[in-house]
């Protein structure tokens, strides 16, 4: 019972800290699942139930304060949604999962711990054509993993100078 009482909490935990930042937390949540042991067929689809909920939730009040941005937005979308379906489709073994997981969180791991943060004067135009090159990837493995596609969006956005935190928190939440 304590167990599951302590799990329940962090789940909370998490939640509140990702939405904060505008992401769902679907990384946040397949840590937490896989410390607990909890099989791989139940984790991905409890992680994208759960992180479509938080991130709506997050990005509703990044929309309300005016950050979010169609045009960067929509490239992204439009290639990343349906990968994330053919993605989706695909069942990999729990080993490679867990591996692939693992390698996807160190991306944002590393644009934060390596990476200064961007001034408005710093920011460039996005590209299109990459933007959906990188949103069908980012969609493809979004549905492969069952995490949602702003813990990865967020650090590339950020490193190609295409947004502020703001705006990134705001597109990586609807995404």
């Amino acid at each position: 019972m304590g167990t599951i009482i302590l799990f329940y909490s962090l789940l909370f935990l998490v939640a509140f800290l990702y939405s904060s930042v505008g992401h769902g937390g679907a990384s946040g949540y397949l840590a937490l699942m896989a410390l607990f042991s909890i099989s791989p067929e139940v984790m991905k689809p409890t992680a994208l139930l759960l992180n479509l909920f938080v991130s709506l939730t997050s990005f509703i009040q990044f929309y309300r304060g005016r950050h979010f941005n169609w045009k960067i937005f929509l490239p992204f979308a439009i290639a990343s949604i349906p990968m994330a379906y053919v993605g989706g489709l695909i069942t990999i073994n729990g080993d490679i999962y867990k591996k692939v997981l693992g390698i996807l969180l160190i991306v944002p791991i590393i644009r934060f711990l390596f990476f200064a943060n961007i001034k408005e004067g710093e920011l460039k135009k996005s590209n299109p054509y990459l933007s959906l090159l990188i949103g069908a990837a980012i969609g493809f493995l979004s549905g492969l993993i069952g995490i949602g596609g702003g813990i990865i969006l967020s650090p590339v956005l950020l490193l190609l100078k295409w947004t502020d935190m703001k705006r990134t928190a705001a597109i990586s939440a609807l995404l």
